[in-house]
């Protein structure tokens, strides 16, 4: 049986990631979900804790308490967003779906997902810069976590934007590597085979939950991180 705390943490956080509530909107008063619930203070309090903890929601003295606005910042520092990256430059940024599946997960791409067993969403994608190939992504969306994912048109928005606008994280993690490109991967990049790329594998979760993994592929002249900071 789910005790009430873990049932009104669900509640909650189900309203934020369909995008029912977005950024900004303040949830409910403690006494209002108190009164919603007929439960006592102390368990929405350790409901409403658990978002806090999870980056879902943020509590603002004498105001209530708002989901949370996306981490950019964090993201950003390790891998830029590759649409903003591109645009920056001056360049025209472009985006062609090259495959859109929704299927069970393998016992590797549950590894990958921490211990995914439902359906993901698989995508591959290539990224455009002045109608030249700039990167090429695979990445594994854990719909179980993410159920609203499989409606989003990625053939118009990049996965990777997408998620960083609508699905809060509470943990990361980068890999990057020099790779060759394979015969496949250099078709898709109009390179030849065996040149000089930059591999950059992302996961991340909410909780223990994987929401997302991702390998974006970049040729070498290409890619590259920035990271830009100020000592406090």
């Amino acid at each position: 049986m789910t005790a009430l705390h873990d049932r009104i943490r669900r509640d909650i956080e189900k309203r934020i990631l369909a995008g029912e509530w977005r950024p900004g909107h303040r949830i409910p008063y403690e006494h209002e979900l108190m009164a919603d619930y007929g439960c006592a203070r102390m368990t929405v309090n350790r409901a409403v804790s658990a978002l806090v903890q999870a980056g879902l929601i943020e509590r603002r003295k004498r105001a209530g308490s708002f989901v949370a606005a996306p981490r950019f910042d964090r993201a950003a520092l390790a891998i830029p967003d590759i649409r903003s990256e591109v645009t920056a430059r001056g360049q025209r940024y472009g985006l062609e779906l090259l495959r859109s599946e929704v299927r069970a997960a393998s016992g590797e791409e549950a590894v990958l997902l921490s211990g995914a067993t439902a359906r993901v969403l698989a995508l591959e994608c290539r990224h455009m810069a002045d109608g030249v190939p700039h990167a090429l992504e695979t990445r594994l969306i854990n719909l179980a976590v993410v159920p609203e994912a499989a409606g989003a048109d990625f053939a118009a928005h990049p996965p990777g934007s997408w998620l960083l606008e609508h699905v809060p994280w509470t943990e990361a993690e980068h890999r990057i590597t020099a790779v060759s490109a394979d015969a496949k991967a250099a078709a898709a990049l109009g390179l030849a085979p065996g040149t000089a790329c930059l591999a950059l594998e992302r996961r991340t979760w909410r909780g223990p939950a994987g929401v997302t993994w991702a390998r974006q592929l970049f040729p070498g002249e290409a890619g590259g991180l920035v990271a830009h900071f100020k000592a406090r």
